[in-house]
């Protein structure tokens, strides 16, 4: 795989002996969206539950005690060396089904996160993206990457636009049920709408605006991944930079142009403005207007 993130997003679960599993997993799914999670939040903790359950092919569901869950912890997650994102998530995903749903409780709340750390984003310099945007011959990669960067979109939030939600004549965007059940509206730059709508003429999507080889079925998320890290790669060897990173890029050239970080908060849909106040610890231009002392001294 090209990254850990999408190496995390490709494990397949094993052979399940009790057919049951595979019915309480569906059930959890089906929970979930009554209860309207975000569809990449059902996604992620469907195939992490899977992985999990899978992890004790002889065991039953109500048979999985607080210590295989800390021996999974241990030995899949830590052992594999994924990452301490997807070790929450497994958490929470394993909460959610047992404490939740099914309402079993065998000490559960005493099972560790992992301590957060803070890393800063990852930024591409605004150089490096435009010329992997420009050198994109495919159409629909092309308009699909411009509008992850030029939006700052999530993954599952681009994956989740439906035709009726671009609107041409207002140069808008209605981006729904993002993370945290939160819509928002998002102006669309000009040439960007120029760029969807050459894009939509030639592929003519039914449903969604970037579909499959299927259509009426919404576009890959792991190959939206692979795509930009091809693209990207042909301008950066041998880079570690994740589709994600594109959303952290538009944020820090936008505060390197003097936006608002109100403004920023808004388009990127944080909740609190302590998330969208991390870009100004990586935009070096800003710091780089900082007056020194030293430049006062005769040395």
């Amino acid at each position: 795989m090209n990254s850990q993130k999408e190496r995390e997003l490709d494990i397949k679960p094993i052979k399940m002996k009790y057919p049951e599993k595979q019915r309480s997993i569906q059930k959890f799914k089906q929970w979930m969206q009554q209860r309207r999670y975000a569809g990449q939040t059902i996604s992620t903790y469907t195939s992490m539950l899977e992985v999990f359950l899978s992890h004790f092919p002889d065991r039953k569901v109500e048979e999985i005690t607080i210590r295989d869950i800390e021996e999974f912890n241990y030995y899949h997650v830590i052992g594999k060396g994924f990452s301490a994102s997807y070790q929450n998530q497994v958490i929470s995903a394993i909460k959610l089904f047992y404490l939740k749903m099914l309402g079993i409780n065998f000490a559960l709340k005493e099972l560790e996160r992992p301590r957060r750390g803070r890393p800063l984003p990852k930024v591409i310099p605004k150089e490096v993206v435009r010329e992997m945007l420009q050198g994109i011959g495919n159409l629909k990669h092309r308009a699909a990457l411009t509008m992850v960067y030029s939006l700052g979109l999530r993954r599952g939030e681009l994956l989740n636009i439906r035709l009726q939600d671009l609107s041409s004549r207002d140069l808008s965007l209605s981006v729904r049920n993002a993370k945290g059940n939160k819509d928002r509206v998002l102006p669309v730059p000009e040439k960007l709408m120029k760029l969807v709508v050459t894009y939509y003429r030639a592929y003519k999507p039914e449903k969604w605006l970037f579909e499959g080889d299927k259509p009426g079925q919404p576009y890959s998320g792991m190959s939206l991944g692979k795509i930009f890290h091809r693209y990207l790669g042909k301008v950066l060897k041998n880079h570690n930079f994740t589709l994600h990173c594109l959303r952290h890029s538009f944020a820090t050239h936008l505060l390197e142009a003097g936006t608002d970080l109100r403004y920023i908060q808004e388009m990127l849909g944080h909740k609190s403005s302590r998330t969208t106040e991390i870009y100004t610890h990586v935009s070096t231009k800003s710091l780089r207007n900082v007056k020194n002392p030293i430049e006062d001294f005769d040395i």
